[in-house]
């Protein structure tokens, strides 16, 4: 009877293929992440690495941190990975039909909505207007009838006075929409509107990076604006431009601002005001009652010393609350950085 072939250690990660590399990193990284990373694979290439893996052997504990030292660099590095739209799409080609690549990028891409119409919920009333406009009067009482009434009444405010009483009077008469010209609209719109729309909107990427700053503790977000600014003072300028923050609650009116305290609990509400401006805790103090801001003021003083970045904490939870609000209608968020003003 042969002998069962002794399984090699392996000590040396420059002496391992590529495959043997990724048979390591699959037992790492442990089951509940391998079987993830499987579903991705196709038949061939998890028959390839099962072999390998069944075969590996041992391998040391400083083979196996030099390999993620090594993968770490090859993805870190200037260049060596970029996601976009495009690569994604490129990628999802190589495994799926045309078809499904469509659909999944189009979700990607557009407005967010289970439906047609719960996407249209999310285009701006001026965008939308603006292909409205160039399509039948009955065609549009349609799209109108099938959005909310509020968003309907925008794009309504933007379309050219005539054409909107054209669309109101269809609308009047409109009987029930047959399902085929409702399917026929929804499709017009999906095959038309959305698709054109995905490809045109972008996400600035000023944006993106302003809501992550806003998540961070005073410290870090200096010491990222410090480094940021030495190597791009312009982007700097945006992003902290875009950044909405604790001390620009000072612009909300009496009304957002006993909303938002409604909302928050009175410790957080301490805790956040423990370490803010005089002007700060004078906004909301006269925004309570005197009871209610006298209480407010004693559990602050009860507190004694508090850490920073628990006061920072407490903040961001304000101010993601005071967005939510905005975000429901209950507030207006005002930016004082433009040329907007409040009439009152």
């Amino acid at each position: 009877m042969a002998a069962t072939p002794q399984k090699r250690s392996r000590d040396d990660v420059r002496a391992l293929t590529g495959t043997e590399k990724a048979a390591v990193m699959m037992f790492a990284v442990g089951e509940e992440s391998a079987a993830k990373m499987l579903e991705h694979m196709g038949d061939d290439e998890i028959r390839e690495l099962s072999q390998t893996m069944a075969h590996l052997g041992g391998v040391s504990g400083n083979v196996v941190e030099r390999l993620f030292v090594e993968f770490a660099d090859s993805i870190s590095s200037t260049g060596s990975l970029v996601g976009s739209y495009e690569s994604t799409e490129r990628l999802l080609q190589r495994a799926l039909s045309d078809e499904r690549v469509g659909n999944i990028m189009e979700d990607i891409r557009g407005p967010a909505g289970r439906t047609m119409w719960d996407k249209l919920a999310n285009v701006n009333e001026g965008v939308l207007a603006n292909y409205l406009k160039n399509e039948y009067p009955q065609t549009v009482a349609v799209v109108l009838s099938k959005i909310k009434p509020d968003h309907a009444a925008r794009v309504l405010g933007v379309l050219p006075e005539g054409f909107s009483m054209e669309v109101i009077m269809r609308m009047l008469r409109m009987e029930t929409v047959q399902r085929e010209i409702l399917e026929d609209v929804e499709n017009t719109l999906k095959n038309e509107f959305m698709s054109n729309l995905a490809r045109t909107t972008r996400r600035d990427s000023h944006e993106l990076i302003a809501e992550i700053f806003n998540s961070f503790d005073r410290n870090t977000e200096a010491r990222y604006f410090t480094a940021l600014e030495e190597r791009n003072r312009e982007s700097a300028e945006k992003i902290r431009a875009l950044m909405f923050t604790f001390e620009d609650l000072g612009d909300l009116d009496p009304g957002s601002v006993q909303t938002l305290i409604s909302k928050i609990d009175n410790a957080r509400l301490a805790m956040a005001l423990k370490g803010a401006s005089e002007k700060m805790k004078d906004l909301f103090y006269s925004n309570m009652s005197s009871r209610a801001a006298k209480i407010m003021q004693e559990e602050m003083e009860s507190m004694g010393p508090v850490r920073m970045r628990d006061v920072d904490q407490a903040q961001a939870d304000m101010v993601q609350t005071a967005k939510q609000l905005a975000a429901d209608g209950d507030i207006m968020l005002v930016d004082s950085k433009d040329d907007d003003e409040l009439v009152y």
